[in-house]
């Protein structure tokens, strides 16, 4: 054997020794750095129960932030011996207590966690489920809040001392005096207090609470205190409102539906029977638009009927209403005429107005389309005294128009008592 290989088989042990090492160190290294992310103490103790290694987590747990525990004895922080798992108070180099949940692991490791007095979880819980409670001192107006109240009202924990003087500042001024008349109704009658408000917060944010509560007497039945629970509502409130636009408004064009075009002229029909005023129905169908959806596709439609929308909103008062009936059909409510003008001149009028806005070409894309309208007109109360009868003559006097050719309108016809059936 040369001398090379001889050397070379001598250091051949060594080396492969090395890379082990080395291999293992690089893994400690890693499995420390690992370590010392958790957020739960660890403590891996020598067998005489000095600390071998612990991470950051520990150290704090155990009021040693920023000193070395390593070599020292683990009982002069917790009470030996341990069980698997136990509930202690640890004595913490800083001077606290703190009461922890010890667990051993199988790799003989103790894990450390905060263990959460039953106030404190209560405290928690209250804040994730945006409840907290009340107690507001009648005579002194001294007033308690849980934390979760604090956030409720704009305010970090802690941050400013509750009084009755900050409630009442805080809640929103058109629900000030609600608010107020529910809580002398419930120290007087000894209703429950149960009131819905908006809060404005400091940086102007509104928000919404519901706040329940009772009153509290003395041995001679005096009112003493009120206490209860309040809890933020604002999701809940939008999502109502969100759930009821949707049921009563297109999603399209944002415009009424049927059910509160039904809804809004019958009370416009009681208001001019109370008045003896005029109401005006008119039923708006365009023409072509279903040509525009085959050819250019239902995106293209869909601009128009925005477009239309925007349009008869531009075009009517305040006190009109519009809606979209589905399709292309649209209705309008024009309510507080004048019945001293003759009924062929106020359809001349309104069919005038309407055809203006609604006949010019709408923009699609890049280009420009042409839509025809038809208008069919019936004026309350000369063709009709009842809201159906009201729709259906408006109906039939549409199609008439739309017989007659684009931007055309008709007038209901005034039918005798006996062929309305009324």
């Amino acid at each position: 054997m040369s001398l090379s290989l001889l050397l070379l088989s001598c250091a051949l042990p060594g080396l492969v020794l090395l890379t082990v090492l080395l291999r293992q160190h690089r893994q400690l290294r890693q499995a420390d750095a690992l370590l010392q992310e958790l957020d739960q103490g660890v403590l891996q103790l020598h067998r005489d129960g000095r600390v071998a290694r612990y991470n950051r987590a520990a150290a704090e747990l155990l009021g040693c932030a920023g000193h070395s525990l390593r070599g020292e004895p683990v009982q002069q922080w917790l009470p030996q011996p341990l069980a698997d798992e136990a509930q202690v108070l640890a004595r913490g180099s800083d001077g606290q207590q703190r009461s922890l949940r010890v667990t051993r692991l199988a790799s003989g490791h103790l894990l450390l966690r905060p263990l959460q007095t039953e106030a404190e979880r209560f405290q928690r819980s209250q804040y994730f489920a945006r409840i907290g409670t009340w107690d507001w001192d009648i005579d002194t107006n001294r007033l308690y809040w849980s934390e979760a109240i604090y956030a409720m009202f704009g305010h970090p924990v802690g941050a400013v001392t509750p009084s009755y003087e900050l409630f009442c500042q805080s809640v929103h001024p058109d629900d000030r005096e609600h608010v107020r008349a529910g809580e002398l109704r419930c120290i007087e009658t000894g209703e429950n207090h149960d009131e819905e408000y908006r809060v404005i917060w400091p940086d102007g944010t509104v928000r919404w609470l519901r706040e329940t509560g009772n009153v509290i007497k003395d041995a001679n039945g005096t009112p003493v205190k009120m206490m209860g629970v309040v809890r933020d509502i604002t999701e809940e409130k939008a999502w109502a409102s969100q759930m009821h636009r949707l049921a009563h408004h297109d999603p399209l064009t944002g415009l009424p539906n049927r059910l509160v075009f039904e809804e809004r002229l019958g009370n416009a029909l009681e208001r001019a029977r109370c008045s003896d005023s005029r109401v005006a129905l008119v039923f708006i169908d365009l023409n072509g638009f279903k040509a525009i959806n085959d050819r250019l596709g239902h995106r293209a439609g869909d601009q128009v009927l925005v477009t239309m929308a925007a349009r008869l909103r531009e075009a009517l008062r305040g006190s009109d209403s519009v809606a979209r009936l589905g399709g292309d059909e649209f209705v309008a409510i024009l309510e507080g005429l004048s019945p001293a003008h003759p009924p062929e001149l106020e359809g001349q009028a309104i069919a005038g107005k309407l055809l203006a806005v609604l006949s010019p070409p709408v923009p699609v894309d890049d280009s420009l389309q042409q839509i025809g309208t038809s208008l069919g007109i019936a004026l309350f109360p000369e063709h009709a005294q009842s809201m159906d009868r009201l729709i259906h003559i408006a109906d039939q006097a549409m199609y008439a128009a739309k017989r007659s050719g684009d931007n055309q309108y008709r007038l209901g016809q005034v039918l005798p008592l006996r062929a309305q059936g009324e």
